[in-house]
């Protein structure tokens, strides 16, 4: 069973659909998906989303989770008493199972790099107090995610690095840290330079998302992206480590059933075994 560890569900480009993308998803074998918010608002939708009936047990659509967090690119906006709504949202809902998307983003700036760090750093504080994980976005931030991915860690935070591009120094703090790698259709790209980072993570730490309706995989570049296409994202993974593509959508499965406290028993017993068993 392959599980989507990072969508963007509510996105608008997905409104026309929905039910018809979730649909396709669990015939590509998607068991899950985590729906991620991007702020407040967008977590009280994905709140709404888990509550729209869009899915059941034993239904042809996959379970749903969500997170609650606002990314760097928000994080100008992040009103005052942030601490306590995002407390709110986590607890209102067991399926909201982590603080995020929340990080740091040098790249385009949409938000002052010292309130990007003051949020980041309250959403820790959060994710702490909660006893949910994070889930991190990092672009062109390295120094300063390495010192943060530090200070979360040496106080029990746990993190995820969501779509991972391949820092060597950023992973190797990461994985001391004991935090999560997750990598996305950027695998497929020509341009990506992190085949090593691929075949260095451990087994037990890496998860497959696709960042949907972003970053379609080859052979999908400029299409929206969705659910069904993790299954891309997967083989290019098996095939970078050089393992069975059973072999790392198992793994995949078990760590994100493990880092997110998933509870995919609805499922059946057969959840935790993709196409041809595990190897």
């Amino acid at each position: 069973m392959l599980v989507d560890t990072h969508c963007h569900l509510t996105d608008r480009r997905y409104a026309g659909d929905l039910p018809a993308i979730l649909t396709r998803a669990k015939a590509a074998g998607v068991g899950a998906v985590i729906a991620v918010a991007s702020d407040l608002d967008d977590a009280g939708r994905v709140r709404e989303l888990l509550d729209a009936k869009l899915v059941s047990a034993g239904s042809k659509r996959p379970l749903l989770f969500g997170t609650a967090g606002v990314h760097p690119h928000q994080s100008a906006a992040a009103p005052d008493g942030l601490r306590q709504r995002l407390l709110d949202a986590l607890g209102a809902d067991s399926r909201v199972v982590a603080v995020g998307e929340c990080g740091l983003d040098y790249h385009y700036d949409f938000s002052p790099k010292d309130r990007q760090r003051k949020v980041f750093d309250l959403q820790i504080e959060v994710a702490r107090e909660a006893r949910l994980p994070l889930v991190v976005h990092c672009r062109e931030a390295e120094v300063d995610m390495a010192g943060a991915v530090r200070a979360a860690g040496s106080a029990g935070v746990r993190g995820v690095l969501h779509c991972f591009l391949g820092d060597p120094t950023l992973l190797e703090t990461a994985l001391d840290a004991g935090w999560m790698i997750s990598f996305t259709g950027i695998v497929t790209f020509p341009s990506f330079q992190g085949d090593e980072a691929v075949r260095a993570v451990p087994r037990d730490r890496y998860m497959l998302e696709t960042d949907g309706p972003y970053l379609a995989p080859v052979p999908h570049r400029g299409k929206r992206n969705e659910p069904a296409l993790v299954g891309a994202v997967r083989d290019r993974v098996a095939a970078l480590r050089g393992e069975d593509p059973a072999r790392v959508e198992a793994d995949a499965l078990e760590t994100a059933r493990r880092f997110f406290g998933l509870e995919l028993r609805d499922l059946g017993p057969e959840a935790g075994h993709p196409a041809g068993g595990p190897s």
